[in-house]
């Protein structure tokens, strides 16, 4: 059969179902997905997922869902959730996956905007949240939930559960065993995939619309980059609405055939991680700013002979570590020797606890990965690379080839894509992986991709001599202090979040002769310090606002300050000042989106009262604000927060000559 310039009739693998079918055609038997459920990981394989998502297909046309069709996908990380993405495109219709721990209140934008007629749902929690809201997104008629339980005396007519819409699909397709077959033929490349909205970290989200061919393209260009093979195992634990898991978790998986293993919760992750033993992880920095926090939590807690062992020898990684990984020449014969005992003593059984043993490739995106960070995981041997790219691109523009890595830098262009800097210094993208187009916004996609077919990204970045590019930090963020010097915040949060004591971090200088920061605790890792020195506290306000807790976060600020006052670039940008803030910041107070990612301006408006402070030097600040709590209710935390002078370091780097 011929194929026509869109794709329609194609008989090629241009598009995901014609992928499952492939695999369910050459490995059928081979495991696709994992899920851990009552403590027993369950097991389907390739030929079983494409009979469960034909069934699922069959059901959501009989009820009505069409071509163009968009179905909400709401959930933790479920194997039917993944399978509703591939049963709407059968049918030519357009998976929108939403973030499960937004609020009610947030799910109505992007219900209505993206015109839901149809949403799958995990369970009871999601379906509450969606007959909440129904009046208000007249569009929705459908809610389909996976689990069961607690549903039993639920009377709406249009709530059913997807087993009963499945046994549904199976009659349908016995009856009409042509009209899976005949949706799936008249699917092309061009076709929206997948919808993903934007975390929108300074307005409302926009629905970025991505084809087949684009997410084909940017999965077969990583699978390839890093010889993925069918054999891989990944555990899916991200937000499915998050651009990175549908690139590493979906796209990635039906290109090259390895299995996706789905946790039995958000809370047993670590643990189901040591027991898949993934060759290929994914996580953004917060997810290892967090392990690395429970590290060093625990070698608090250990003996002291064990903890002066751990010290050497992660000083002896961190000299050689790296190099060793990426087979350098230069380690001296003694520290082969120590790292190799240090691997037996250390950096193995370490690897082992983080349940990384297996791990062949693991990457971070998502947000800059502070330097510090992203050293100590490759020094004890876990070849931990950067990824650079945005929801708009398929998540991957910038790709660090395997012993080219650098600390400071994402990487090379990936296949296929062209990256150019600005005549500003913005980053500027071209190449297959672009979204198609904002949905329902052409003056927003106008917007950011110009005549010539670059995508602006936002970002301020520059090329290395080696061609490697860094990126310094969001455009928008990119600042001057009033004498000139350039102003990153975003750098410096980072090497202040490679503490395990600071959980965030929010730095201000723009336009201002010095810089200051307010800081979050971290209180597992701040608490557990407590303790063992037997301070006692009631709640995160009142350890945060504890003395001795200043004094513990003023020493991590200096060590930050000492290590700026060697880089030329923000030597100038050592901070002076900080508070630690009575409150975490949160995505439900609308501090952080749904990515984890801060809000600056929301930040800096909210909390101005408290820039003020800083900038004017008081040595103190009441503050009350609201909060939401989970379940809905709002309430106010208030506190008198100290603020603390921090010693500064005179520029100590090299000038070049």
């Amino acid at each position: 059969m011929a194929v026509s310039p869109s794709g329609r009739g194609s008989t090629s693998l241009d598009t995901f179902p014609r992928l499952l079918l492939n695999h369910a055609a050459t490995r059928g038997d081979r495991p696709a997905t994992r899920e851990k459920y009552l403590g027993i990981w369950q097991t389907w394989s390739w030929s079983q997922v494409a009979e469960e998502v034909r069934a699922m297909a069959c059901g959501l046309a009989e009820l009505g869902f069409k071509r163009g069709d968009n179905l909400a996908i709401v959930g933790d990380n479920r194997p039917r959730l993944y399978w509703a993405m591939c049963a709407a495109q059968m049918l030519g219709g357009v998976p929108v996956p939403m973030y499960q721990d937004a609020v009610s209140a947030e799910m109505v934008f992007v219900l209505t905007d993206g015109e839901i007629r149809f949403a799958i749902v995990e369970d009871q929690e999601q379906v509450d949240k969606l007959l909440e809201i129904k009046v208000q997104c007249p569009s929705l008629q459908h809610i389909l939930y996976d689990d069961p339980r607690g549903m039993r005396h639920y009377t709406e007519t249009d709530l059913q559960g997807l087993d009963e819409v499945i046994a549904m699909g199976r009659i349908h397709d016995k009856n009409q065993p042509d009209f899976i077959p005949g949706e799936i033929a008249k699917g092309g490349t061009e076709d929206i995939a997948v919808m993903l909205y934007t975390s929108g970290t300074t307005g409302k989200p926009k629905g970025v619309c991505q084809t087949h061919e684009t997410f084909i393209a940017a999965a077969r260009s990583g699978v390839g980059f890093d010889h993925l093979t069918d054999r891989e195992d990944i555990l899916s634990y991200l937000p499915m609405a998050w651009v990175g898991d549908h690139l590493f978790s979906y796209a990635q998986a039906m290109v090259a055939g390895f299995t996706i293993n789905c946790p039995e919760s958000g809370d047993t992750v670590m643990t189901d991680l040591r027991e898949i033993g993934p060759t290929y992880y994914f996580a953004p920095p917060r997810v290892f700013e967090n392990l690395l926090t429970t590290v060093m939590i625990r070698m608090e807690d250990a003996g002291a002979m064990k903890r002066g062992m751990f010290h050497y020898f992660m000083a002896v990684a961190k000299r050689c570590g790296s190099d060793i990984l990426d087979q350098k020449s230069g380690v001296s014969t003694l520290d082969r020797l120590l790292y190799a005992l240090g691997n037996v003593l250390i950096y193995g059984p370490l690897r082992n606890v983080l349940g990384m043993s297996r791990i062949r490739v693991a990457y971070t995106a998502g947000a800059a990965i502070g330097p510090d960070l992203f050293r100590f995981y490759r020094s004890i041997g876990v070849n931990l690379k950067q990824l650079y790219g945005a929801t708009e691109t398929c998540a991957a523009v910038c790709l660090q080839p395997d012993r080219e890595i650098k600390f400071d830098s994402v990487g090379k262009p990936a296949p296929g894509v062209e990256v150019k800097i600005s005549d500003d210094g913005e980053v500027l993208v071209r190449g297959k992986l672009l979204l198609k187009g904002y949905y329902k916004r052409p003056d927003a996609t106008a917007e950011a991709i110009d005549a010539e077919g670059w995508f602006h990204t936002g970002d301020a970045g520059f090329f290395d001599e080696d061609g490697h590019l860094k990126i310094i930090d969001r455009a928008k963020d990119v600042g001057k202090l009033a004498n000139g010097a350039i102003f990153a915040p975003n750098y410096i949060e980072n090497k202040l979040k490679f503490f395990p004591y600071i959980k965030e971090a929010v730095c201000f200088g723009h336009n201002r002769d010095m810089v200051c920061a307010f800081v979050n605790i971290d209180m597992g890792a701040v608490g557990n310090w407590a303790e063992r020195r037997g301070l006692p506290y009631s709640g995160y306000t009142d350890l945060a606002g504890k003395p001795e807790v200043l004094e513990l976060i003023r020493d991590c600020v200096e060590q930050v300050n000492a290590d700026l006052s060697h880089d030329a670039m923000v030597a100038e940008t050592q901070i002076h000042r900080f508070l630690i803030l009575h409150k975490e910041l949160d995505p439900d107070d609308d501090e952080l989106t749904r990515t984890r990612k801060v809000r600056r301006g929301f930040v800096a408006e909210k909390y101005g009262v408290l820039i003020d402070a800083l900038y004017s030097g008081k040595t103190s600040q009441f503050i009350e604000t609201q909060v939401k709590f989970e379940d809905g209710r709002t309430g106010k935390v208030a506190a008198d927060l100290m603020i603390c002078e921090v010693k500064t370091f005179p520029a100590s780097f090299k000038k070049a000559a």
